[in-house]
């Protein structure tokens, strides 16, 4: 073969390589296929029909937070108090119900404070010039301490049957339930959003170069408060589908949430620096974090393996990000 066409195969294939890797979500499919395959190995109950739609459901209510954190990431930005939220607009609702208040006036105004919630971390953020991570860090502690002053510690049961709430976190069929199908519609709705709109360019050149997007006549500020709020909102909705299964809420509720959201994202591909992610890739890593959970379980492993698991793989995670981003800027 001639040098000449020897250098242009090469070339070629360098280019089909680097094209695999600005996949962002090639390293969330490579991690959850792995996963697949070594817990199959070690439990013939794993990949059974019912077991999948089990870690799917699981998965839902990680990933629908998950959801809001991967954009508001990308735009820059962190919210710690999600798992508070998760908390404080189920726990708002169940008071008001057993208050024999209507159920969809409830609904409607549980999750408007969780707009207010987001608002006001976006506001105080950009409007004081502290970092998120302390604003959010903030706020969860205040709403944590706000529902252990209101309940007194002790969980609130739902005292009557409320029919809207089967299409929050009833059965569909099987181990199929509502949240899950939540799960993938949001995701499809917020990949578009991302993917396919002039918002979605907005939220990548805001965490991508803040300066740049302002030059550009970008609204940054106003990009990332509706995250914020986006986050939020997602977050609120998030309970309302773990309390539509369990009719039972404590203030403790959510917590760590916040922490395994971000490890989502960051698994499915988003960049802790912003300007980069795939919700499509967040999907992949709450799956892929449910499926730790349930595979360990059913392979025999003790409990508190999980946590170690999900921590390196993060690490794993964010090395390998951060390389693929490396290799293909260049």
């Amino acid at each position: 073969m001639p040098p000449s066409l020897k250098r242009v195969v090469v070339l070629t294939r360098k280019k089909d390589y680097l094209s695999f890797l600005r996949i962002k979500e090639f390293g969330a499919v490579v991690g959850i296929a792995v996963f697949f395959v070594i817990f199959s190995f070690l439990s013939s109950r794993f990949s059974t029909l019912d077991n999948l739609m089990n870690t799917l459901t699981m998965a839902a209510e990680l990933g629908i937070i998950a959801i809001g954190v991967c954009m508001l990431m990308i735009s820059g930005e962190f919210d710690l108090s999600v798992g508070a939220v998760f908390a404080v607009v189920p726990m708002v609702f169940a008071i008001m119900v057993n208050h024999k208040m209507n159920e969809y006036l409830s609904l409607f105004l549980c999750l408007l404070i969780a707009v207010g919630i987001g608002f006001t971390n976006g506001f105080i953020t950009l409007k004081t010039g502290i970092p998120s991570f302390i604003t959010t860090l903030g706020m969860m502690m205040f709403w944590r301490g706000i529902l252990l002053a209101v309940t007194g510690g002790f969980p609130i049961i739902l005292s009557r049957r409320i029919k809207m709430l089967e299409y929050l976190g009833g059965r569909v069929t099987g181990g199929l339930r509502y949240s899950a199908v939540w799960f993938i519609v949001l995701t499809f709705v917020f990949w578009i959003i991302l993917e396919r709109t002039r918002y979605g360019n907005w939220t990548f050149a805001t965490g991508g170069n803040l300066g740049a997007a302002k030059a550009l006549g970008i609204p940054s500020e106003r990009v990332k408060i509706t995250n914020f709020v986006i986050c939020s909102i997602l977050a609120g909705f998030a309970g309302l589908t773990t309390f539509a299964r369990f009719k039972i809420v404590d203030p403790t509720l959510g917590q760590e949430l916040e922490l395994e959201a971000i490890a989502s994202a960051v698994m499915g591909g988003t960049l802790l620096t912003g300007g980069y992610g795939s919700v499509i890739g967040t999907l992949i890593g709450a799956t892929m974090i449910s499926m730790v959970r349930n595979g360990l379980v059913l392979a025999g492993a003790p409990a508190y393996w999980y946590r170690a698991f999900i921590g390196i793989i993060l690490i794993i995670a964010a090395i390998i990000n951060a390389r693929i981003r490396k290799k293909v800027a260049g």
